[in-house]
């Protein structure tokens, strides 16, 4: 499942804007249809420019997202569980699992999206998110919190600057989301309270390298350093 709502104000129709020579949804469309594991690739999108490059690249869109579920406060619970519940009812179409990917980090493989989705069968996972480690300088050991009523500084972990690691060796390692895959399991969806995470969690990890977003300008430029660097083959 890829969601992609029209609409984006930080960079207009960005989810189609030509990004390395295709539009940017075109190339999650093209690792998931490369996936081995992936039975079906949809595009979930209340807009219909979207939908036709989504269907020119081999994607399905059997439905138009309903438009109180492609606002920016839109639960993703409840988008995926429209879809799903869609699927079920129209097409007798039934998954175990839902791969979520999401257009904005279009540095994934096929074999991220297999090894994640591996990885939840293997483990029985509730969901399986892919995290990026983080740098040294954004590890919670060394990042502050401005004071507000004190003259003295405590990093995330309530520690002050005295107490704290001062050595990379002896940081912890952290992880952080990077939106290259989610892997759900539809039950979650349907429990009491609609949830992606579930009771029970995996993290699928990878590089710093993957650690990437686009919500501005500056970030679009920065991805697309990124992306060449990939498809050089400088990055694996």
């Amino acid at each position: 499942m890829i969601t992609a709502r029209g609409g984006s104000k930080g960079i207009p129709d960005k989810n189609i804007k030509s990004f390395c020579g295709k539009p940017l949804i075109a190339w999650t469309i093209e690792e998931a249809l490369k996936s081995k594991l992936v039975h079906r690739v949809i595009v979930s999108t209340d807009d219909k420019k979207i939908a036709k490059i989504a269907r020119r690249y081999g994607a399905e869109t059997p439905f138009v997202q309903l438009a109180e579920l492609a606002q920016p406060s839109s639960k993703l619970e409840h988008v995926l569980k429209f879809a799903v519940d869609w699927l079920k009812k129209n097409e007798g179409y039934r998954s175990d699992y839902v791969a979520w990917l999401l257009p904005t980090n279009p540095l994934r493989s096929a074999e991220h999206i297999d090894g994640a989705i591996e990885l939840a069968i293997g483990k029985k996972s509730d969901c399986v998110i892919a995290a990026s480690e983080l740098t040294a300088s954004h590890n919670p050991y060394w990042v502050f919190e401005l004071p507000a009523k004190r003259n003295f500084l405590t990093n995330a972990k309530g520690q002050t600057i005295h107490e704290m690691p001062h050595r990379r060796q002896l940081l912890p390692t952290y992880y952080t989301k990077n939106d290259i895959v989610f892997v759900i399991n539809s039950r979650n969806l349907y429990a009491e309270k609609p949830t992606l995470w579930g009771k029970t969690q995996t993290l699928y990890p990878m590089s710093d390298f993957y650690d990437a977003d686009i919500n501005t300008p500056e970030e679009w430029i920065l991805m697309e350093n990124k992306f060449r660097r990939i498809k050089k083959g400088k990055i694996k």
